[in-house]
């Protein structure tokens, strides 16, 4: 496994993501952006020169489904109103909801 599949898998879990920022400069992010830039240059520092082929895709696959899974929380759930929001048909919201594993019901069991 190469490094960059290794950190891959360790930011699936977002604790490990955590621990890759200094508590100083998780303190200062003030915008999306800022943060989202901040994970993104630290995961490449770990990645210590080592390229990977699908970094783009693997930073909006572990982007995406968070934010799904949260917008559904806003919405309690309401695929409609989840939709509209992400600006997404709701069709493709159910199909971006199913490839996440995000649970569309409102009381997941």
């Amino acid at each position: 496994m190469s490094k960059a599949e290794a950190l891959a898998e360790s930011a699936a879990n977002i604790d490990s993501i955590f621990e890759l920022t200094q508590p100083t400069e998780a303190a200062t992010v003030a915008s999306l952006r800022e943060a989202v830039d901040l994970f993104v240059r630290r995961y490449l520092d770990e990645m210590d020169g080592e390229l990977s082929t699908d970094f783009y895709e693997l930073v909006l696959s572990e982007v995406e489904g968070p934010l799904l899974q949260a917008v559904m929380e806003y919405t309690r759930h309401n695929q409609t109103r989840a939709a509209q929001m992400l600006g997404l048909n709701r069709g493709t919201l159910r199909k971006k909801l199913r490839t996440n594993g995000v649970d569309s019901r409102s009381n997941p069991s």
